[in-house]
């Protein structure tokens, strides 16, 4: 294994086609300006280091990073890279994780637009996020405990769970398929539109026109807030144990719901059936 401590590198490549390396408390930043540091590198492990360059992780096998920063100009960091587990670390470009599988990530600070797109079997935990389309047409999602704040997240996902979680973040879910969220937050507008076999277990939902053209939609022991013209459209099976502002021609199913203030049935094809409860 080669260990190297305490340098700075800028160099274009600078560390290319590594393998068996340790690399501790370096910076990749200065006026040579290079990219792709660690391009196609085999078992590598970073740690404490300052990522301030372009492309450092692309075609990756075996990589741990732990407690580094990468900044807002270290963007498209993790790239067709597979089997790698991520720390204590700050990922903060643009872009920071495409086409890679295998990774887990723990507790770590991300803000990055377009984080996450076309990837496979990511376990994220105790991690906070800010980011817009954020894990776009991905697969085999395991999250626990992650926070986000954004925009068009969870697009076109399948086979994927979540768990205590908390989303702020509008168009979230649409054409998700087969996806579990539980004991979670998802607050924003117009959530889970068109998606397919997903279910809400032990959720609060926040937000206007929620759960549209939904198809093998489940809601099970849910509370909705503030929302209204929900289910449109949509085949579901829903307990909410709140009550719901609106809702509107839903098109298949039952849904057992506390309260209601309005229920617009003003389509025809529209056969679904709502049942106020008697648990207050």
């Amino acid at each position: 294994m080669t260990y190297i401590k305490d340098k700075q590198f800028d160099e274009e490549r600078a560390l290319y086609g590594s393998k068996d390396i340790t690399v501790d408390n370096c910076k990749f930043d200065g006026p040579a300006d290079g990219e792709s540091a660690f391009k196609e590198s085999s078992n590598v492990e970073v740690r404490d280091s300052f990522f301030n360059l372009r492309y450092p992780f692309w075609h990756d096998n075996v990589l741990k990073i732990d407690g580094c920063e990468m900044t807002e100009n270290c963007r498209a960091a993790l790239w067709y890279t597979n089997d790698a587990g991520i720390s204590n670390s700050k990922l903060h470009g643009i872009k920071a994780l495409r086409e890679c599988s295998d990774v887990k990530i723990q507790n770590c600070d991300i803000v990055s637009p377009e984080f996450g797109w076309s990837v496979k079997n990511i376990d994220m935990k105790d991690t906070d996020v800010v980011s817009e389309y954020f894990m776009m047409r991905s697969d085999r999602l395991n999250f626990d405990n992650v926070t986000l704040k954004g925009k068009y997240s969870f697009q076109y996902i399948t086979d994927s769970v979540f768990d205590n979680c908390n989303f702020d973040t509008k168009d979230a879910f649409w054409h998700a398929n087969n996806v579990v969220i539980k004991n979670s937050v998802i607050k924003g507008e117009y959530l889970a539109w068109y998606c397919e076999n997903v279910t809400f277990e032990n959720c609060t939902l926040i937000g206007t026109q929620p759960l549209c053209y939904c198809k093998n939609l489940k809601l099970i022991n849910c509370k909705m807030v503030d929302t209204d013209l929900a289910f449109e459209k949509s085949e579901v099976e829903a307990t909410i144990t709140s009550s719901v502002i609106s809702i509107k021609n839903p098109m298949k199913g039952k849904i057992v719901v506390q309260d209601v203030s309005e229920i617009i049935m003003d389509d025809e094809n529209a056969k679904g059936v709502v049942v106020i409860s008697d648990e207050k």
